[in-house]
């Protein structure tokens, strides 16, 4: 069973701008999935491309067992369907920190913290468009450490999205790689 690679940090990190440049730089490598989210936010808010739902759906999706991970966070709903998570390929999967063990416990898990400057947050938020300042104040306030146990690599993405992704590609790589070895060893 391959590993999933959980992209886990506060707002504005950086982490669907990452992800967006290494999905495209591997589209067609058969070795990585990325799982798209369902979330209750209109398709039209900006940001990642995910699924839309609204608040009934995603609970007629949650009492079906259609996910395999769920959360709540800044007033929405988020999920990882079941079919988003294929046993035989890595996935790269964006969380809450909240579900981090729950994920830990389904499936071998290495944790990428996506991670900036709070000015560098703080900016990208405003460019971003969706909050006030109040609420990005809010964003910026909460606790930014992860849980402790786990498997975490830190990528610092305060320069261009080109160099974060190489260092986002790189950790891709290596998980992938240690996928492989420890299958020969089975």
């Amino acid at each position: 069973m391959m590993i999933w690679v959980a992209l886990a940090g506060p707002s504005g990190a950086g982490k669907d701008s990452l992800l967006n440049e290494v999905r495209a730089e591997v589209a067609g490598d058969a070795r990585f999935h990325f799982a798209r989210r369902t979330i209750t936010r209109p398709a039209d808010a900006g940001g990642e491309e995910h699924e839309a739902v609204t608040g009934a759906e995603f609970e007629a999706l949650s009492s079906e067992g259609r996910f395999i991970l769920q959360w709540a966070a800044h007033g929405l709903r988020y999920g990882i369907r079941r079919n988003e998570a294929p046993a035989e390929k890595l996935v790269v999967i964006s969380v809450s920190r909240s579900v981090l063990h729950e994920a830990a416990a389904i499936r071998r898990l290495r944790v990428v913290q996506v991670t900036a400057p709070v000015g560098v947050l703080a900016e990208r938020l405003r460019r971003r468009g969706r909050e006030t300042e109040e609420q990005i104040a809010g964003r910026l306030e909460r606790e930014m450490s992860l849980p402790s146990g786990l498997d975490i690599v830190t990528i610092q993405n305060d320069t261009t999205i080109s160099e974060g992704a190489v260092r986002l590609r790189a950790v891709l790589e290596a998980a992938a790689s240690s996928c492989v070895d420890e299958a020969f060893r089975s």
